[in-house]
């Protein structure tokens, strides 16, 4: 890896446009250096950060959750972290709920899926409280 990057290097190397960098840095996530003429020059360290930033977006963190992971001051860093945790765990839960219907509605003979009793018990639980 080049020892610097350009914004534009960076942003193509995560396929980003170059304003969601600019953003990152206005709210603190990200601190490049500059170079004589002012441009922004981002080393290895910043690679893995925007690396951690896109990471934890995909996995549903703010950006506001974020700033705390990235920050090594952050007092309350741990209970940011736990309450992501439990709630990476609740979806990855409701997915695995989610596969399972569409598994078998994959597989199922039925033409109205919704009429198929071995179907509609993946449902029970949100029809138990619908009513």
């Amino acid at each position: 890896m080049k020892s610097t990057l350009s914004i534009g290097e960076l942003a193509a190397r995560f396929d980003l446009a170059t304003h969601v960098l600019r953003h990152w840095e206005d709210v603190g996530l990200l601190r490049p250096a500059r170079d004589a003429g002012g441009r922004r020059v981002y080393a290895d360290d910043d690679v893995v950060r925007v690396a951690v930033v896109v990471r934890s977006k995909a996995a549903g963190m703010s950006l506001e959750q974020i700033a705390v992971l990235l920050d090594q001051e952050a007092r309350d860093r741990h209970v940011v972290l736990e309450e992501h945790v439990a709630e990476l765990d609740r979806r990855m839960a409701e997915m695995a709920l989610s596969r399972e219907m569409t598994l078998h509605a994959l597989h199922c003979e039925a033409h109205d899926i919704t009429r198929c009793p071995n179907f509609r018990g993946h449902l029970d639980d949100l029809l138990a409280r619908s009513s």
